[in-house]
């Protein structure tokens, strides 16, 4: 795995020397920054210091940058402390031990007491150990709590082209590791003290991946959680509850609600304090298939009008998750709400293109139009192919949070992209066939999609010859999930796009996570000269049930 081993000292030493500029431009409030210390007079003196009640995390880290998160108990700004950790894990000492210092404005209940702080010009490939509290308004530190996070490998290591290094040394330190998974806490399966939480994050911490894709469905905003439940087999499964989870979610506050309970689990808090994430949402963070000027019909609900949901899961999404935009963390807050498609460098063997899904997404039809509907929007797809065609990375990565070949019926619609017909593109299959035909047209080589959702794991081959549609090159998609929710599946296939399922793997219907065996997760090993891409499908007990080594296509 990543680690200073793979650093020129010197180029750590000049890094260290940026402290100043990057204090004055990564450090971005989540609030209107202040100018003065906004003291109340002698009340605050009796103010408890301020805690870390969800904990820290970091997020879409590349080569030289990292958003650094966390959310404290009242008004107060954040401090972050980055110290270069050594080989062993131990921060350097002596001339290496110059720290970096960042701070945020000031956080209210504006944001939920969340900040971010955006971390720029750090060295690739180094190992940070990070030390964030909370100052409140009387200028006293509160309680410290320590994360760490690695620097994706520089463009020029593991290409050969590093100077002053041996090529296989290089190959060594640009090898990569992550993780990717779907659907927390959903179909009621909380936070079960029983069975030690979120075991499943616990799986995935053991693999020591370098970063986290969590491909949506982050929380469960329409699934409540109670106290007990009985599983398929009888079994009565044990919750912790908060009155945030009791219901379903409309008010700003029941959102961020579901993020705060999330992050009482000690296997995620655990994971996020040393794994960064990069997060992509679906439709739980708001409610079940939703799409844009929806008018709900369900009886839980007193606000049925989807777009004000949205609106409110977007900004408590946005609160929760340390995601970087360029725009929103350089002119702004870092909360506007902003585009949430991004694409994450992580050196010369690896981009990482987030999209949305949910926001762009027409009407759940049978997706049986003649016309081209939307699933990604004109602007997205064309990002999208533009930025796969500028991508000189070797593998390139598309997160897409809906399967691309997978039926997901919604009532007498479709909630994905297919439609259930084995014909040509129909409906959201036109967006599709354009973006795989601009890749084919392109020569866009080695891309690999990722996706969740269906609550089961599986790896589909896609290929012409068996498609009813033929102008693309044959690709791998590869699913997994769920990662602390009931299992279901598997799907069929829609022929369109001539998927085949090579692998899958699919519990009993709502089945518990009580014992791991129907939770997964995928873990991705990217080769250090890039010539392999290793995907293996794991279940929440560590046991890996599927493998495939990819080699780089030339």
């Amino acid at each position: 795995m990543n680690n200073l081993s793979g650093v020129d000292r010197r180029t750590l030493v000049k890094s260290a020397l940026i402290t100043s500029a990057v204090a004055a431009s990564g450090a971005i409030a989540a609030s209107s920054p202040a100018l003065a210390s906004p003291y109340t007079g002698a009340a605050s003196l009796v103010s408890r210091r301020l805690t870390l009640p969800s904990r820290v995390a970091t997020g879409d880290v590349t080569s030289e940058s990292a958003v650094l998160w966390a959310r404290t108990s009242g008004t107060g700004r954040l401090h972050a402390t980055l110290r270069v950790l050594d080989a062993d894990g131990s921060a350097l000492r002596g001339r290496f031990a110059r720290a970096i210092r960042l701070t945020s404005g000031w956080v209210t209940d504006a944001t939920d007491h969340t900040a971010k702080i955006m971390a720029k010009d750090l060295p690739a490939n180094t190992r940070f150990e990070v030390t964030y509290s909370f100052e409140d308004e009387n200028g006293r530190m509160g309680e410290a709590q320590k994360g760490s996070f690695t620097t994706a490998p520089g463009a020029g290591i593991g290409n050969g082209r590093s100077k002053g290094k041996a090529k296989g040394r290089d190959v060594e330190t640009a090898a990569q590791r992550f993780v990717w998974t779907a659907d927390t806490a959903g179909q009621g399966y909380g936070i079960n003290p029983e069975i030690g939480g979120m075991r499943g994050y616990a799986a995935m911490h053991a693999v020591k991946p370098d970063f986290f894709l969590h491909s949506g469905d982050t929380v469960y905003a329409d699934g409540p959680i109670s106290a007990t439940m009985k599983e398929p087999n009888g079994d009565i499964w044990h919750n912790l509850v908060t009155e945030e989870v009791s219901k379903v979610a409309e008010t700003l506050n029941e959102f961020r609600g579901r993020h705060r309970y999330n992050m009482m689990d000690e296997n995620l808090r655990a994971m996020y304090a040393e794994v960064p994430v990069i997060a992509q949402w679906d439709d739980h963070e708001t409610t079940n298939n939703w799409w844009s000027g929806e008018v709900l019909d369900d009886p839980r609900y007193t606000v049925r009008d989807v777009n004000t949901l949205a609106a409110r899961g977007r900004r408590a999404w946005q609160e929760y998750m340390p995601i970087a935009d360029t725009k929103a963390l350089t002119r702004g807050t870092g909360f506007e709400p902003d585009r949430i498609y991004r694409k994450i460098e992580r050196g010369a063997h690896l981009d990482i293109f987030a999209l949305d899904m949910r926001t762009f997404k027409g009407e759940n039809t049978d997706g049986l139009e003649t016309h081209e509907t939307d699933i990604l929007g004109e602007t997205q797809l064309q990002w999208l192919i533009k930025g796969l065609r500028q991508s000189k990375a070797t593998w390139k990565v598309i997160g897409n949070d809906l399967p691309l070949g997978l039926i997901v019926p919604d009532g007498k619609g479709q909630e994905s992209i297919s439609n259930a017909e084995n014909g040509k593109p129909l409906g959201r299959e036109l967006q599709l066939a354009r973006l795989l035909k601009a890749i084919k047209d392109y020569d866009i080589k080695n891309v690999v999609f990722l996706t969740g959702d269906v609550h089961y794991c599986a790896a589909h081959h896609y290929s012409p010859e068996r498609a009813a549609f033929k102008d693309f090159k044959p690709f791998w998609e590869f699913v997994a999930g769920p990662i602390n929710a009931g299992a279901f599946g598997p799907n069929k296939l829609d022929g369109t796009f001539g998927p085949k399922a090579v692998f899958e793997k699919a519990g009993p219907v709502m089945g518990s996570p009580r014992n791991g065996e129907w939770q997964f997760f995928g873990q991705v090993d990217v080769a250090g000269d890039g010539s392999t891409f290793t995907v293996k499908l794991v279940n929440a007990n560590g046991d890996v049930q599927y493998t495939n080594v990819l080699p780089r296509e030339r």
